[in-house]
């Protein structure tokens, strides 16, 4: 059985994080996907607008997943360690990135593989967020 693992913030959450999950779920037999808790994003300098629990909720009601656990930490090789994932799914805005580049290392080395999907263009969380906050202004 192939478990892959994917984490994400997934606050208003979108096609985009749509497209992920479900090219990563056919890519595996089992999909575990983390999602950041909301003190993991203020300690990425962000602020969620959907609770933690709501997002969580969200992900795990998605055809797509096969389960939704809480993402306390950065640590994908324990995560994926500790869920006997063998496949980590990623956004290829990360690809080819020092710190990604370092990640794959430590990754292959355990046996875990690293799959990029393309980001979804025009899209994103942030995009939204800053069009929310043009509409308020006015």
């Amino acid at each position: 059985m192939i478990i892959g693992y994917t984490t994400g913030v997934f606050d208003l959450f979108h096609v985009g994080h749509l497209n992920l999950l479900k090219n990563a779920k056919s890519l595996c037999d089992k999909l575990v996907v983390g999602v950041s808790t909301d003190e993991l994003v203020q300690y990425k300098g962000k602020r969620p607008f959907i609770p933690f629990e709501d997002r969580l909720e969200i992900v795990r009601s998605i055809r797509y997943v096969d389960a939704a656990v809480p993402q306390y930490d950065m640590d994908k090789l324990a995560a994926c360690k500790k869920l006997g994932a063998s496949v980590l799914f990623v956004g290829d805005d990360w690809y080819g990135t020092e710190k990604w580049e370092k990640y794959e290392g430590e990754l292959k080395a355990e046996g875990i593989q690293v799959v990029y999907f393309p980001y979804t263009k025009g899209v994103s969380s942030t995009k939204i967020n800053e069009a929310l906050d043009q509409v308020r202004e006015k």
